[in-house]
């Protein structure tokens, strides 16, 4: 039942020109996610690259991302078992200072909920950064991203809070060893038993969810 309703409901997201006019590059929300994820990835949102790919996490960010979870791409971009949903869903552009500018302030609230009530088999959320963090653990979430991510074992077993991998986030590595020493070894026994080796996958490289597969259409759910 879940899966059957979900594929109209990431058309209509995907479609969605809530936020048209205030975005330069134009609209093209990027998700994905089936009704038997067991594991759901919130991000902040898409970049320049993954803007013009279509691919979530398609980027050095996602590179070091897979590698704190041990999971190839073929096995991360398994929708059967892992659901990307980021708190902005489309490319909010540059920051007149540089950088990019913060997630959209209207994806969450007007699309999560209805998203996760199509997600009946979710064990664990990971928050990638200080935006999904403070969305989602509320008054839990603490003052700064390293110090909500360091008390990750509260937020278990529903969430799992990380920083967000960008390049800037090795010299944070290094100044918290903890996060490596006892953070990433949980992470990697949680994430292999939600999606590990024994899922199904095919070997490809993964495609937009808006363009076509060399394997044939992508299913929307």
């Amino acid at each position: 039942m879940a899966e059957a309703t979900l594929a109209p409901l990431l058309r209509e997201v995907r479609a969605c020109r809530v936020c048209a006019e205030a975005l330069d590059a134009g609209c093209r929300p990027v998700l994905r996610a089936r009704a038997t994820a067991r594991l759901l990835i919130v991000g902040q949102a898409p970049g320049t690259r993954v803007h013009a790919s279509g691919i979530p996490w398609n980027d050095p960010s996602g590179e070091r991302l897979r590698a704190w979870m041990a999971l190839d791409p073929a096995r991360f971009y398994d929708q059967a078992r892992v659901a990307i949903i980021p708190m902005g869903f489309c490319y909010p552009g540059r920051a007149v200072n540089g950088g990019d500018l913060p997630p959209r302030p209207e994806c969450a609230p007007l699309w999560h909920g209805r998203l996760l009530n199509h997600l009946p088999a979710l064990d664990l959320v990971l928050l990638v950064g200080g935006y999904a963090q403070r969305h989602y653990l509320g008054d839990r979430a603490a003052r700064t991203v390293t110090a909500t991510v360091a008390a990750w074992r509260d937020a278990l077993p529903r969430f799992l809070p990380l920083p967000h991998p960008s390049w800037r986030t090795r010299g944070w590595v290094r100044r918290n060893p903890w996060f490596e020493a006892e953070l990433v070894p949980e992470l990697r026994r949680r994430v292999a038993a939600l999606a590990g080796a024994d899922a199904t996958s095919r070997a490809v490289s993964p495609v937009p969810d808006d363009r076509p597969s060399p394997l044939g259409p992508v299913p929307e759910a």
